[in-house]
């Protein structure tokens, strides 16, 4: 119940954000936050992570219709194993939500962050918990996955795990 509490949360505050940037940011291009650090830069990303696959929106969209039902089971059949897997698996299904709620209803993704330190992508709030998301199960599965196996069933069932 807690992880899908926190997974709506993301995606209404993933919402609020971009409709704010559509709102007001496009109507004036970019805001500088910290100059050539960080700006607020209204984006409509037709494609993917750098750009690629430019307007396949129906293959996102089905691609995120098959992660969601995938990771909803996972979250279930998981539930007692680990909160570092649960809530990657609860960020990367926010993410996939809020842009693809984008999607479908706009038919492009609203990005807006622009990290001008490096040369890198302009991106919004879902694309962060999607990166913070896979980050965990990472995490889960290069550090914790293994220690698990050792731990008895009736421990793991009782145990609260990382």
């Amino acid at each position: 119940m807690v992880y899908f509490v926190v997974c709506i949360g993301i995606i209404i505050l993933d919402f609020l954000v971009k409709h704010w940037a559509q709102a007001e940011l496009s109507q004036i291009g970019s805001i500088s936050v910290w100059e050539g650090v960080l700006h607020l830069t209204y984006v409509e990303n037709r494609g993917a992570a750098f750009g690629i696959l430019q307007d396949k929106v129906w293959f996102f969209v089905i691609v995120a219709l098959i992660a969601i039902p995938v990771i909803l089971f996972a979250l279930w059949k998981f539930k007692n194993r680990s909160k570092t897997l649960n809530l990657g698996l609860c960020f990367v299904m926010a993410g996939a939500v809020g842009n693809m709620i984008d999607r479908i209803s706009l038919g492009y993704v609203v990005d807006f962050i622009d990290f001008r330190l490096i040369d890198f992508p302009v991106f919004n709030i879902a694309d962060i918990f999607v990166c913070i998301g896979a980050g965990l199960i990472a995490v889960f599965v290069v550090f914790i996955e293994d220690k698990l196996k050792s731990v008895p069933k009736e421990a793991e069932k009782n145990a609260d795990l990382c």
